[in-house]
């Protein structure tokens, strides 16, 4: 289970809103164990059938890596595991990033778009780094 702090303070101008820094559980490799931060405490999963769009975004680039939809669930399971977690539209259920090929997303920041109905996971690439189901490091290497 994560250990969470709360800070309350103004963020980039935005209201006063908190700010929960989340420590993730212990089964997490030493490298990644170093805790994220949620900028943002509400989301609201009214709009989409209980989903919001999450961006994956890679912490250190800022290349936008991939484009999936979360639930409560997965949010909640990827505040807790540090790993981005999602929820699959086509087999209805939830699914880790990285599960089965090793290249798993550690969830470095978490932010809240400013109507609440989108966020944007900014993560460190683990495995050989690729992340779309192609092989591709990203989901966006097509042009139109």
């Amino acid at each position: 289970m994560a250990t969470i702090t709360t800070v309350s303070r103004r963020v980039s101008g935005a209201p006063d809103r908190p700010i929960l820094f989340f420590q993730p559980s212990t089964d997490c490799p030493a490298n990644v164990r170093r805790g994220f931060l949620f900028v943002g405490a509400d989301v609201d999963f009214t709009k989409l059938d209980g989903l919001v769009p999450a961006i994956i975004q890679d912490d250190e680039s800022g290349e936008v890596l991939m484009v999936g939809f979360m639930n409560e669930e997965a949010l909640t399971r990827t505040r807790e595991t540090g790993y981005a977690t999602f929820f699959s539209r086509s087999r209805q259920k939830l699914w880790m990033k990285g599960e089965t090929s090793g290249n798993k997303l550690a969830v470095k920041t978490i932010f809240v778009d400013c109507d609440d109905d989108t966020v944007l996971l900014k993560v460190k690439r683990l495995g050989d780094g690729n992340v779309c189901h192609t092989g591709e490091r990203t989901c966006f290497f097509r042009e139109l």
